[in-house]
């Protein structure tokens, strides 16, 4: 019989009770996996949110092509048909591992085995002005809080008449040439080509401004040279201006300052640079490298054997990643998937296999019918009209819940056709 205690009404259980923190792609797969096996096992998954969010489609709910619900499915209903399996709507705190306590908004629950699924945030690289002004991406509360400020500065270019606010209202800054950034940008292109002239026939579209700023000297540098080449091509067509090799040194809200004392006037300073782990409290810093806890090969946090670490949090060195896996889905739901069954390995006594990276390639969206996939194959990849296609045809299969699936490719379909974004009213004030 496990000891165990809980504040947060979950019932006692002969079982072993593994708490997952984090509702994300690793936490699910988790959760899914070890449900699936029918484990005699009792599953307690928190999360700050009640919901799933789908993020690769964020930058989207940001410029206006998809209603905020279509990327958030209740994670009650995704995991509501599993055995033993229980969730709260908490957000962990404190870890005690001595104890093996987590102490949460919502009260302190006991676990025997804790695997900690909790994903990124916005790294701001400890610059407290681009943190209080800069608009990020990592969270639907974000994608939601750029939305509205971009309609707002929109209606606003409509009855300003200063030329210098205008001209600060016209400029949108993407900082960071990863795929986020480049979407965002590319999204932002095609805002002002297809949708603006007709929403807005009062706006002069040719003043807006977009710039894309990255440190590096070329965009998406996690992908191949044949790609970034091909993006930039596409970003240039839509009349977007790339800026390489400069960093954003301070955004005090309505200039930007570069490394090189240059700067740029803009109203709209989208921050797209950079991720973190969400560390919490109760590890020591031997434990944390770069923000990310330490593990080892089969996801166990570095100086305890009850402990895990999956997906963006986690530091697992490969002999191809040095420096750790990507901070990607595919990786977060590879590792949830192993550690499920390692878990059931454990409780069995029987070996831990180790993770190993199934690499499937990468993609990036610009615009309607440009974008780029590199395949694992090395030298391999298409862009164009049938990239375009297949990354359309992925997320749409990944998505939760089959009405936000219809849903999306319904207005994927609506905007191709008529050329227009249909989630353009202003309904938050303030940023959450």
């Amino acid at each position: 019989m496990f000891s165990h205690y809980s504040s947060l009404h979950i019932p006692d259980t002969p079982y072993p009770r593994i708490v997952i923190i984090g509702g994300g792609f690793a936490g699910i797969q988790l959760v899914k996996t070890l449900s699936r096996q029918y484990a005699s096992v009792q599953i307690v998954l928190l999360d700050k949110h009640n919901y799933h969010t789908f993020q690769p489609l964020l930058y989207q709910v940001a410029t206006c092509a998809l209603a905020p619900d279509t990327v958030a499915e209740p994670l009650r209903d995704i995991l509501k048909q599993y055995p033993h399996f229980y969730f709260r709507h908490a957000k962990a705190l404190y870890i005690d591992p001595t104890n093996r306590k987590v102490t949460t908004t919502s009260g302190v629950l006991t676990y025997d085995y804790l695997v900690i699924a909790n994903g990124a945030k916005t790294n701001y690289f400890n610059n407290a002005l681009i943190a209080k002004y800069s608009l990020p991406m990592k969270n639907l509360n974000d994608a939601m809080h750029l939305r509205q400020h971009l309609l707002k500065n929109l209606e606003r270019t409509t009855i300003i008449h200063h030329p210098g606010i205008l001209s600060s209202l016209q400029h949108f800054v993407v900082v960071g040439g990863g795929p986020t950034g480049v979407e965002i940008a590319g999204a932002l292109g095609e805002l002002r080509k297809n949708v603006l002239p007709h929403q807005y026939p009062e706006i002069d579209t040719t003043r807006m401004q977009i710039s894309l700023i990255e440190g590096a000297d070329r965009i998406l540098n996690t992908m191949s040279q044949r790609a970034s080449k091909k993006t930039l091509r596409y970003l240039e067509q839509l009349g977007i201006q790339v800026i390489l090799k400069k960093f954003v040194q301070s955004y005090n809200g309505k200039t930007v300052i570069f490394d090189d004392r240059s700067t740029l006037s803009t109203a709209n300073f989208i921050w797209a640079a950079g991720v973190k782990g969400n560390i919490i409290k109760g590890f020591s810093d031997q434990v944390v490298k770069d923000s990310r806890l330490l593990v080892n090969e089969y996801s166990q946090v570095k100086g305890y054997d009850n402990i895990f670490a999956v997906g963006d949090v986690a530091c697992m060195v490969g002999i191809k990643y040095p420096k750790g896996y990507p901070m990607i889905a595919p990786v977060a739901m590879q590792q949830g998937k192993l550690l499920a069954q390692n878990l059931l390995r454990l409780l069995r006594h029987q070996q831990l296999k180790k993770f190993r990276y199934f690499d499937k390639g990468m993609m990036a969206i610009v615009a309607e019918h440009q974008a780029v996939v590199d395949l694992p194959i090395k030298g391999l990849g298409f862009s164009g009209l049938l990239a375009w296609m297949a990354w359309l045809f992925i997320h749409v299969l990944f998505v939760r819940g089959k009405r936000n699936r219809m849903v999306i490719l319904s207005n994927w379909l609506w905007s191709y056709y008529t050329k227009n974004k249909g989630v353009k009213g202003i309904y938050y004030t303030k940023k959450y």
